[in-house]
């Protein structure tokens, strides 16, 4: 395995814990659904890290994961918020009815 595809492995290993960490501490019941819906979220967000490679070729894979992280972690919750509203406002939010 190339050294870039071992970065993005461990990028999206870090983003599906993170997923799965955020999960755990949150109030939302945790049903199987969310559980892999999560986890597929925080790894696709947390691989746009990699665009930092195009701008910074020679990052240490440390700074790659810190970055990772931090994009899994807040790239999820903007996107999960962003389909959320759009949803409610499209009239199909989850056990809400419309008038």
């Amino acid at each position: 395995m190339q050294q870039e595809d071992t970065w993005l492995v461990g990028l999206g290993v870090i983003g599906v814990l993170t997923a799965v960490g955020k999960l755990l501490v949150s109030d939302d019941p945790i049903t199987p659904r969310l559980v892999v819906g999560r986890a597929l979220l925080g790894a696709v967000t947390s691989m746009v890290a990699g665009i930092a490679l195009i701008q910074f070729p020679g990052l240490p894979p440390l700074a790659l994961y810190g970055i990772g992280c931090a994009l899994g972690i807040v790239g999820s919750q903007s996107l999960e918020a962003y389909f959320r509203r759009w949803a409610n406002k499209q009239g199909g939010g989850r056990g809400k009815t419309t008038n």
